[in-house]
């Protein structure tokens, strides 16, 4: 994969405060926008199927992780929000929160749940998931089109993060979310910042598409009342 990475910068203080105020999750909030975004720029979650031709999807899943607890410990469980592009904020959060309460809902999770966290089977078809997924686009359905990765969200401020290639032409990671100064119509003041890393995948995604798509998701997460609660 030659790999493209873009590290954003998002005023996300109004957004945050519609969180708590409605007891929603953050991260949510970052699929709900994702998904508009692509949405809006679906050549950035296109990939080459076998034939080598380029293979697009009318939806937006996004796989994301979601901690759950096992009796082996707290696992990332590996999850595919469907439909992102028109879910609200609400019905992302609750189902996040009942994978949270109950693994078993999710396919990953029943899949967790039979063969444990420390199964040496998990590995080996997770690299073979991956080898498979690069080009088949049943999978890909299965699995999703976009990854977004949160678990930047805990690192309790901010700073950025690099992740490993996926088999997503489109990555998001937050890596993390705090405090900062920022000018706002000539005028400094104090605001919530959320760092993204944006990871795309060259050969198939130019540099005008995916800046594109970089501006309507920090449109998206700076004005919170574009996407539906």
């Amino acid at each position: 994969m030659a790999t493209m990475t873009a590290l954003v910068q998002v005023d996300v203080s109004n957004a945050m405060e519609r969180v708590r105020s409605q007891e929603l999750s953050a991260t949510a909030f970052v699929l709900a926008c994702v998904g508009r975004a692509v949405a809006s720029h679906p050549e950035v979650h296109a990939y080459r199927g076998w034939s080598g031709r380029l293979v697009m999807h009318r939806h937006v899943d996004i796989a994301t992780m979601v901690e759950v607890h096992t009796s082996d410990g707290v696992f990332p469980l590996a999850h595919p929000v469907r439909d992102t592009e028109s879910r609200s904020v609400s019905d992302i959060s609750s189902e996040l929160r009942a994978i949270r309460h109950d693994p078993t809902t999710s396919a990953g999770g029943r899949m967790l749940m039979r063969w444990g966290s420390k199964a040496g089977l998990v590995p080996g078809l997770i690299g073979l998931g991956y080898l498979t997924a690069r080009h088949s686009p049943s999978v890909r359905r299965r699995t999703g089109t976009v990854t977004v990765s949160s678990v930047g969200m805990m690192m309790g401020g901010n700073g950025f993060a690099i992740g490993t290639p996926t088999i997503s032409t489109l990555t998001v990671i937050v890596g993390g979310m705090g405090e900062r100064p920022w000018v706002i119509d000539g005028e400094l003041t104090v605001r919530t910042i959320l760092d993204l890393t944006v990871q795309v995948d060259h050969r198939i995604v130019d540099g005008a598409p995916a800046a594109r798509f970089g501006a309507t998701l920090r449109r998206l997460l700076e004005h919170p009342d574009l996407i539906t609660w």
